[in-house]
């Protein structure tokens, strides 16, 4: 798998970014056996390099605590490996029955996790992974969720205190890379919007968008700020291709659970059948569509996929590197299920 270099940065990275919000148990508990497996399958890819995605907010830190002890237990060296880590949450102990942020998203875990975004609390997010990863260090790091700490303001003066908060979080964080301590600064984010007005505030030599850019949602004006970044030369990694698993046939929607009485939710709903009656028409499995689509649109640099199977980390890799036919593409432009006419890429 060849590698592609993150923008400016001068890091090369592979186009297939491994996801570990399943090491945090997201949506179900993983068994540790399962989790054991899954690092070793990511590191036994054929990936020369892997890039590991996680975050201090999955499973209040569960993610990064795994997956220090796996690669030790691994023996793998420092050197051999690139771990991603989105910073805006650490762990603090669990005072009530389940976790406080994002109820519903994550079980079986035992501790919380609170929003610390400023620049002493990147800071110590930063230190907190660290010391769950043990012998290893990240060389991507971000602002993790600035979308949901900035829409939590009260009023438009708490907003600007917030995004002052959120600037300050970036001089911390380009300290460390002056240093050397990191290879590259960005930030991870489900609203492209806030990223768009980070960019002009903040320098991002990468960003990683999240339920964003898919086969489903791809306004164009989305797709105009990914080409500016492109011309920039930012690197893009784009995750979350299925919107939290919906379009693979999952029960929830951007980490909400789909309600069948919601309209919003009915219409996703059929257009996910829709979807699916197409690429059953192709011989094309919804997951190939949806990773060919999330990788293809140009100044994408990598896709970033999740699991919570050993088994499927082939397919994953499979997907990166397969084709779908024109064909595909054409019929769905034509059903109106996306809005890309992929034949003028």
């Amino acid at each position: 798998m060849q590698t592609r270099v993150l923008g400016q940065t001068g890091l090369s990275i592979p186009p297939l970014v491994f996801g570990a919000t399943s090491l945090g148990n997201l949506f179900k508990v993983v068994d540790d056996q399962e989790k054991s497996l899954m690092v070793q399958a990511w590191v036994q890819s054929g990936v020369a390099v892997p890039l590991i995605d996680s975050a201090g907010k999955y499973g209040a830190g569960l993610s990064l605590e795994v997956i220090g002890r796996e690669l030790q237990r691994l023996d793998i060296s420092p050197n051999d490996v690139l771990i991603s880590n989105k910073l805006g949450w650490r762990r603090v102990p669990l005072v009530a029955n389940e976790p406080t942020f994002e109820p519903g998203a994550w079980f079986g875990i035992e501790h919380d996790a609170v929003q610390d975004i400023s620049y002493d609390g990147i800071l110590r997010c930063y230190e907190d992974g660290n010391q769950l990863l043990g012998n290893y260090r990240p060389q991507l790091v971000s602002v993790h969720d600035p979308d949901e700490y900035l829409a939590a303001a009260a009023d438009p003066s708490d907003r600007r205190r917030r995004l002052e908060d959120i600037q300050g979080a970036y001089r911390a964080l380009w300290e460390l890379r002056r240093s050397g301590e990191v290879a590259a600064v960005g930030v991870g984010a489900k609203d492209w919007r806030v990223i768009q007005e980070l960019s002009e505030v903040c320098d991002l030599e990468w960003v990683m968008l999240a339920n964003s850019l898919t086969i489903m949602h791809h306004p164009p004006e989305l797709l105009n700020f990914i080409h500016q970044l492109a011309n920039r030369q930012v690197g893009i990694i784009n995750s979350a291709l299925f919107h939290g698993g919906f379009l693979l046939g999952g029960n929830f929607f951007d980490y909400r659970r789909v309600e069948a009485s919601d309209a919003n939710d009915q219409q996703r709903l059929r257009w996910r059948t829709e979807f699916e009656n197409v690429c059953r028409r192709h011989q094309i499995s919804p997951f190939q569509a949806g990773v060919a689509f999330g990788s293809q649109i140009p100044g994408v640099t990598a896709v970033a996929l999740s699991s919570s199977r050993a088994d499927r980390i082939a397919s994953h890799v499979e997907a990166v590197q397969g084709q779908v036919p024109d064909a595909l593409w054409s019929e769905l432009h034509q059903e109106g299920l996306i809005e890309l006419d992929m034949h003028q890429l």
